[in-house]
């Protein structure tokens, strides 16, 4: 590896874009934050592109912002892809070792994950991520890493991603057309993952609900496998326009009336008083008490985490993880929601601050900022193949995958 390497995440998001620059100064150590840049999402509707232009535009704000404060030109970059259109399942692959003395090696592992993608796919899906899980050598099951073993027949269990053709083409083209290079793409709540989970907590059983704009992140791990991973079609802006409605409002009026006065249970609200709205923007009129803004919120609440408690059920996990749950996403800065998600999914519940790299920047030390630095660390763990996981034989299999061939279709027809 060079001496210096630099690591781009862009995590685009329903209601914010980030941009965090990373380097990587030696083979050692995490990569530490230089840089990032931040603008209000435009163009974006519950992760989906909704209007290229403006999607353009808004990525292309915060490129200059994170570019301003290192003073370097960002070329390339491993992105952040969510929406709704996500999905993910089981699958199995099974190949006879090749080699005569029967060892396994890394191209025997190849050509098992890629076995195991030998499934029926709608032609509008594309497979995102190839996750293996576990290998079995002759009947020999729960092997992690088996290069190197002996046998004459593997078998290996994954998580496949799939995600909508539209939707890719989409997403690649505005950030082409924003001047970058795709590195990789990422599922948003797994490169979540990646900042704010241990090793431990992976193997306990631990599950990240990513707590967006427009929708909300959840992946689930156990004995450091990825058993779930889902989008949910419901945000924390869904909380800003419900109380536009309920306070008949604006939705910035409502957004501020949330970030000032919001907290997710009413039984907690101290002190009740009415809320002047035209101290918070002249041309609202009316008073509304805190605690109609509090329930408005809490039922809006009440609903994501019942969302996310089926999705856990459905995998036979609900209250039974664990290292409990970790909130990340600008929604989970919500006062008392920690408590409040506690008592719905009847876990452990702590908040996800970026952890798995070092930096001076404050704004970074922030949960909204979880998947941004994310995706920094996937960069130098994945693409540097500085980890011995199975999830760089992953990578390998979909090195030649539909995703890349997007990508350099849409740049034939760049300037």
């Amino acid at each position: 590896m060079a001496k210096e390497q630099i690591f781009i995440g862009l995590d685009i998001g329903s209601s914010q874009i980030r941009v965090v620059v990373g380097k990587q100064e030696s083979e050692l150590g995490s990569p530490s934050v230089i840089g990032v840049g931040e603008s209000a999402s435009a163009g974006i509707r519950r992760g989906v592109i909704v209007d290229i232009d403006e999607a353009v535009s808004s990525i292309s704000e915060s490129l200059e912002k994170a570019e301003r404060m290192t003073g370097l030109t960002l070329s390339h970059a491993v992105v952040s892809v969510g929406g709704a259109q996500i999905s993910s399942h089981e699958s199995h692959g099974v190949v006879a070792v090749a080699r005569a003395d029967g060892e396994v090696t890394e191209n025997d592992v190849i050509r098992v994950v890629d076995a195991s993608q030998a499934i029926s796919i709608p032609p509008n899906r594309e497979i995102l991520h190839v996750i293996p899980k576990t290998f079995t050598v002759d009947g020999q099951t729960g092997i992690k890493d088996p290069v190197g073993m002996s046998g004459i027949r593997l078998e290996v269990d994954t998580q496949i991603i799939q995600a909508s053709v539209p939707f890719i083409k989409n997403l690649t083209k505005c950030i082409l057309q924003a001047g970058l290079e795709i590195d990789d793409l990422v599922l948003a709540p797994l490169a979540a993952s990646q900042a704010v989970l241990t090793k431990k907590q992976k193997e306990l059983g631990v599950a990240v609900v990513d707590l967006g704009g427009g929708t909300t992140g959840l992946v689930v791990f156990e004995e450091g496998d990825l058993l779930l991973a889902n989008i949910l079609p419901v945000g924390s802006m869904h909380i800003t326009n419900d109380l536009a409605i309920g306070l008949r409002s604006s939705v910035d009026t409502a957004e501020k009336v949330k970030l000032q006065y919001g907290q997710a249970e009413v039984k907690e609200v101290k002190k009740d008083f009415d809320i002047d709205l035209g101290k918070i923007d002249k041309q609202e009129e009316g008073k509304v008490s805190v605690k109609h803004v509090v329930e408005i919120i809490e039922a809006r609440l009440e609903e994501i985490f019942d969302l996310v408690n089926k999705q856990l059920k459905s995998i036979g996990r609900d209250g039974q993880l664990p290292a409990g749950v970790i909130l990340t996403g600008g929604g989970a800065k919500l006062l008392g929601i920690v408590d409040f998600a506690k008592k719905q999914l009847r876990l452990p519940v702590s908040l996800g601050m970026p952890g798995s790299v070092s930096t001076v920047i404050d704004r970074v030390n922030d949960p909204s900022f979880a998947t941004a630095i994310g995706l920094v660390a996937w960069a130098n763990e994945f693409l540097l193949g500085s980890s011995r996981t199975v999830n760089k034989f992953a990578r390998k299999v979909l090195e030649n995958d539909t995703i890349n061939k997007l990508r350099h279709w849409f740049k034939s027809f760049l300037p």
